[in-house]
């Protein structure tokens, strides 16, 4: 079977390896789609580091070939592969925090991931798709259950104006998801026109700029208060200073943009003086697979607008090179397996 290994940083090379045999509490999984983000392309770099050679990928779909999954699915049905791995024995495992496991992983970071024609994995890590999902679309969904994860963290109320700051990918699923929980109106702010339109389609209550507009515009939303929850996806701590700005007292901030700075300058003052709530996530848990693939049968996330791109999974290389060019357009690149 073919597989996509990093030799090093900036060093994949298209390898053939033998099929995996199920053993008991696996599953083999038949890839067919997987998606490229941004820690795709900073573990493919050197940014974020890897347990060199490791085949990369973590965003995975694809079809039963053996073994049972723990939701009861099995050989012909469609899955999608959560990539979080966990022991189930230590201190948060016991918690229920399986994706702070302290002996876990990530597929394509610690072991071997998804840039392969069939993968085995866990049991409890494979849920089922169903008919009704595009597969190439697929993929978008273990993105989108880490948004719904900081979302239950931060309990969003049905009456409550949320802020989104970026527009890419997961600011644009922030939209939907906050919207599908009931949000009462959802701002989303970007520097990109093309992005603003693309969240107005998507379901943004009002879509602006960053700074003087974003400020007025959810006063406006919230009657001179701030927003309840603002939400920074861009990973920029400039941005994260902005979303302390434009919360209301007692608000709630989730920093959701990965930081790639060590250091940087933010309003502590505010901080303590509007009492604000930093709720951060890392990853998603099991449960949000189901509850995510349920809003996309629904009706009330549609992931068919981000798929801007497709590659074979012979062209790993300059399909990351392209996600890592600057872009007004680009969304989500997706290798076809």
């Amino acid at each position: 079977m073919k597989a996509a290994l990093l030799n090093g940083p900036s060093d994949v090379t298209i390898t053939d390896r033998a099929t995996p045999a199920s053993g008991e509490g696996q599953v083999l999984v038949r890839i067919t789609h997987v998606g490229i983000c941004g820690t795709d392309t900073k573990i493919y770099d050197g940014g974020i580091l890897a347990n060199y050679p490791v085949v990369m990928g973590h965003e995975g779909v694809g079809e039963i070939i053996e073994g049972q999954a723990a939701d009861g699915s099995g050989p012909g049905n469609r899955v999608i592969i959560d990539p979080v791995l966990y022991c189930g024995n230590c201190f948060y495992c016991a918690r229920g925090d399986t994706h702070l496991c302290e002996n876990g992983g990530m597929l394509g970071r610690e072991v071997d991931g998804v840039y392969t024609e069939n993968y085995l994995a866990p049991a409890g890590n494979v849920f089922a798709l169903g008919d009704n999902i595009n597969m190439t679309e697929g993929p978008l969904i273990q993105v989108m259950t880490t948004v719904l994860h900081a979302q239950n963290r931060a309990n969003i109320q049905a009456d409550e104006v949320v802020v989104v700051l970026g527009l890419g990918v997961t600011g644009l699923l922030q939209i939907q998801v906050a919207k599908a929980l009931g949000a009462k109106a959802v701002v989303g702010v970007s520097r990109n026109a093309h992005k603003r339109g693309l969240a107005e389609q998507m379901g943004a209550d009002c879509v602006v700029e960053h700074g003087e507009a974003a400020k007025v515009a959810v006063l406006k939303q919230t009657d001179g208060r701030g927003a309840d929850v603002v939400i920074e996806a861009v990973g920029y701590i400039s941005v994260l200073a902005e979303a302390m700005d434009l919360a209301r007292f007692g608000g709630r901030i989730i920093p959701f943009g990965i930081y790639a700075a060590l250091e940087g300058k933010l309003p502590f003052y505010e901080l303590y003086f509007k009492e604000l709530d930093l709720i951060n996530t890392r990853a998603a848990l099991p449960s949000d697979f189901p509850a995510s693939i349920k809003l996309v049968e629904e009706g009330k996330v549609n992931l068919a607008p981000f798929i801007t791109h497709t590659y074979p999974l012979e062209e790993l290389t300059e399909a990351i090179k392209l996600l890592m060019e600057p872009s007004d357009e680009r969304l989500k690149v997706i290798l076809e397996v």
